[in-house]
């Protein structure tokens, strides 16, 4: 399977921006999906996760109530919404599959997206 992120680009603080991560080659309909980003500097880190079902989302703490992650099984494509974004949410966002339905950490990822930087600017 491949996945494609998109959306990333250069906004104010506060503003709001789109991922979107659309896998092909296979269906991963029935996996768990998830974004991380890796700051210039920083290790990377989890962002949000979603089960196979869409349900079972959970967020890293430096974004819960922020950021949105859902998913369109039909068109195998995964968004994260971002919202009041900070300069601190600067960084490369990644998406990723996991081998696992529901549970999305680092060792169960099957494949990484290239990554889309986004740019957050005060």
């Amino acid at each position: 399977v491949q996945l494609q992120a998109s959306g990333g680009g250069l906004v104010q603080a506060g503003g709001s921006l789109r991922l979107s991560c659309a896998a092909s080659g296979r269906t991963v309909s029935n996996n768990a999906m998830g974004w991380f980003r890796q700051a210039p500097g920083k290790e990377r880190e989890f962002v949000a996760r979603i089960g196979w079902n869409g349900g079972g989302t959970s967020y890293a703490d430096s974004v819960k109530g922020r950021f949105t992650i859902s998913r369109d099984r039909a068109k195998d494509t995964v968004y994260l919404q971002m919202n009041s974004l900070r300069p601190e949410d600067t960084a490369v966002y990644y998406c990723a599959v996991s081998r696992h339905a529901m549970a999305v950490v680092t060792s169960y990822i099957s494949t990484w997206g290239r990554g889309t930087l986004v740019t957050v600017s005060s």
